[in-house]
């Protein structure tokens, strides 16, 4: 009998079956018999098995088959070695490896202590378990043993003594399988990691497109889908972070997917560094899927009896469109990923001064700041960058974490004290690991910035990168920014890092494992700073968005979005962004107009809505608002407070796309999202008109997540069934003018 979840392996067919809420995992193991030294096809030394993928899609409860192995196919199934290479290159590897003639993608590359590169993977043993184990130095899923099984397959290369263990994760009532791999060197000889990724996968190509998130610093996350040709497309970063460019993560969907239909399979990578997201479409129409570390001057030495952990990635499967894909994305991550005890927490309405002052700031100006904000109901004061050092523009001072007292009279604790007492709390920024050329920290120890030795080092921003490869530095960035936290009442930390990494050099790590021990160090610095600051509110940032990843989200419970705080660029921003993330992790705030990055003036009760789709604060100067304007604000934090329970803990749906993710969508230049309470008892739809036109029609939306047998009521009066919202549509109030927008509250009577 099939199970509804859990881990099964069928011993007569040899195959192994992960059953989730509505799909289904199958891979397969094969065997040839290949006569060699012996001359005996039944001695195990000269039988190999190979294990391959099946199966992964909507739920089967017919049980494994194992058609789609066409292991009639191969001859080298029946023993002729003399067609191994057919089969090598044609066979559906569960993780595959490189230089024994698969000439497809490769997850595996390994090369001998002679220089000779190949690697043949056959199946070994399996384990399957309750729960979950934890990824040493790295983020992950996680989950308890009575939500979560695991399956650990062990692989091997009897010629190089490597034992591969693949592991696969799933979750009650989640359409998931998180996949990471271990490789262990049990032979007696040095070998060279050269490729490693997490997860490998098999489809047939069926007219399908991919999905992937692309932009650049201040347009992240924009969605682009395009068809799959012949031949291979590969995104990713080599920049040692997750980048603004592209971002780690990849959907294979059919031809006819649209917001809830047709197959979406997404993958996610659970890492904040260099990637790789890969798809070829083969020769015979298949497609191969890779994700992993970018294998970009990536050389990683394994002597006998060590190991390497490659990081997790998420793989999701939706049977009803993309909308099914960011539901099962936000529950996983904000039920088995984020720690933080802020996750099921309203955050303070915050103000930071960035935009408002930029490096010209002092105590008495930060005050009077702070004593508007909270005549506005705000809550947080949030200290941004030039506090620190001699640091009065972007030339100098990064790494020497010691207060400004020219700026800030007292130090860090006057500062805290005071707007304490106004009533907010105070937040602070940091950039702990960059280094200014003109910094104390860089003239003492100018071999800790990651530098080729003999080669001037590419000045970027006027920092250099400090190398966490090094414990020493590492120690000292913990040492330097807890010093700060200890010294006043601060709650909350913008973590800040401005620029790629480069000139790949260490005075003390090999080169070809800089940028992932790079990584490694950055999450033992958070993991560090947390534990020794546990009620700590922690935001990362990387120049705006460049490393919102998953990784992150293990540590931070938010991440900035974007340094492009326009409400109408936000739009695609933000949409491109939830498609994966939940809005509760989307830092989001509400900026002055003329906007200072694209000049656009957009009403401000608009600035509201977007920002009240994520983290919501404001980034401007307050003092210098109308009475308007701060009658504006008081009203927005209002609301903020009435409604962020339901943005925050309620299900996401997309109901008008402003992106190319819908193939369907109207042209019409609107933008809807909702938030529906997961009782379904109220609900949030979110409204703007990008562009008002002439001689238009109130635009008709199909809600979504409703009670079709419910009665939901505005506050105006008006009534309606939930099956009519959804079915026969919502006629949205005309509203005027280019970047208009409207809320509609709706509460189930």
């Amino acid at each position: 009998m099939i199970k509804d979840f859990g881990i099964e392996y069928n011993n007569e067919n040899r195959c192994f079956t992960l059953q989730m809420e509505h799909s289904t995992y199958i891979m397969g193991i094969v065997g040839a018999d290949i006569t060699g030294q012996t001359g005996d096809p039944k001695d195990p030394a000269e039988r190999k098995d190979y294990l391959g993928h099946i199966y992964y899609g909507k739920k089967l409860r017919s049980g494994a088959g194992r058609g789609l192995l066409r292991e009639k196919d191969y001859s080298y199934m029946e023993g002729m070695p003399k067609d191994k290479c057919t089969f090598m290159d044609g066979f559906p590897f569960e993780y595959s490896f490189g230089g024994t003639g698969d000439f497809r993608p490769n997850s595996l590359e390994v090369r001998n202590a002679d220089g000779f590169t190949g690697c043949e993977l056959t199946y070994k043993t399996y384990r399957i378990l309750s729960g979950k184990k934890k990824l040493e130095g790295l983020p992950a899923t996680f989950g308890t043993e009575e939500d979560t099984a695991t399956l650990e397959i062990d692989l091997e290369d009897r010629a190089l003594g490597l034992v591969v263990t693949l592991s696969y994760s799933i979750f009650r009532g989640l359409d998931v399988v998180a996949r990471s791999v271990r490789v262990e060197n049990k032979g007696n000889a040095e070998v060279t990691l050269e490729k490693v990724l997490s997860a490998c996968i098999e489809l047939p190509w069926e007219n399908r497109e991919i999905v992937t998130l692309s932009g650049s610093w201040a347009r992240e996350r924009f969605i682009d889908r395009r068809p799959i040709g012949h031949g291979r497309i590969e995104v990713g970063s080599k920049r040692g972070i997750s980048s603004h460019q592209e971002h780690p993560f990849m959907a294979v969907v059919t031809e006819d997917a649209g917001e809830t239909r047709g197959e979406v399979l997404g993958l996610s990578f659970v890492y904040s560094g260099s990637f790789v997201a890969e798809v070829e479409r083969t020769q015979h129409d298949a497609l191969r899927v890779g994700m992993g570390i970018s294998d970009y001057d990536f050389r990683w030495r394994l002597a006998p009896g060590e190991g390497f952990t490659a990081p997790e990635v998420v793989l999701c499967y939706s049977g009803e469109g993309f909308g099914g894909m960011t539901g099962t994305f936000h529950k996983l991550f904000r039920e088995h990923l984020i720690r933080s005890p802020f996750l099921h927490k309203k955050r303070p309405v915050l103000i930071n001064n960035w935009e408002a002052t930029y490096f010209d700031f002092n105590k008495e100006k930060l005050l009077e700041i702070a004593r508007v904000a909270k005549s506005a109901g705000i809550e947080m004061l949030v200290m941004d960058d030039g506090w620190f050092g001699h640091r009065s523009s972007d030339n100098s001072s990064l790494g020497d974490w010691v207060v400004n007292e020219e700026k800030l009279p007292g130090g860090m604790k006057a500062l805290a004290d005071a707007v304490n007492e106004i009533g907010l709390k105070l937040g602070v920024w940091f950039e702990p690991e960059m280094v200014c050329p003109d910094s104390d920290l860089y003239r003492e120890h100018p071999d800790w910035a990651i530098a080729i030795p003999g080669r001037k080092n590419s000045e970027c921003r006027s920092q250099f990168v400090l190398d966490l490869t090094r414990k020493e530095v590492r120690d000292y960035v913990v040492q330097a920014v807890a010093k700060v936290l200890h010294s006043a009442n601060i709650e909350y930390v913008k973590w800040d890092m401005n620029r790629p990494l480069t000139d790949l050099g260490s005075a003390v790590t090999a080169g070809g494992e800089i940028l992932h021990r790079y990584m490694l160090g950055v999450y033992e610095l958070q993991e560090r700073l947390l534990a020794e600051f546990p009620n700590l509110l922690l935001e990362n940032c990387s120049s705006g968005g460049a490393r919102f990843d998953p990784g992150m989200l293990y540590y931070s419970p938010q991440i900035w979005c974007s340094d492009d705080t326009d409400a109408i660029e936000r739009l695609s921003i933000q949409e491109g962004t939830a498609l994966i993330y939940p809005p509760s992790v989307i830092g989001a705030h509400v900026s002055i107009c003329p906007n200072h990055l694209v000049g656009r003036t957009t009403a401000f009760s608009t600035r509201g809505v977007v920002a009240l789709a994520g983290t919501f604060g404001y980034e401007l100067d307050i003092t210098r608002l109308s009475e308007e304007e701060l009658r504006q604000v008081s009203e927005q934090v209002q609301l903020y407070h009435q409604v962020n329970d339901l943005v925050r803990e309620g299900d996401f749906y997309r109901i008008k796309s402003v992106s190319a993710l819908s193939k369907n969508k109207n042209d019409r230049p609107s933008y809807a999202w909702m938030s529906v309470a997961r009782d379904k008892s109220e609900a949030l739809l979110s409204y703007v008109q990008v562009r008002g036109g002439a001689n238009e029609r109130s635009e008709v939306l199909y809600l979504a997540g409703l009670d079709p047998e419910a009665v939901y009521t505005l506050p105006d009066g008006r009534v309606f069934g939930g099956d009519w919202l959804m079915q026969a549509g919502f006629v949205t109030d005309k509203i005027w003018g280019d970047g208009a927008s409207s809320l509609y509250h709706f509460t189930r009577k």
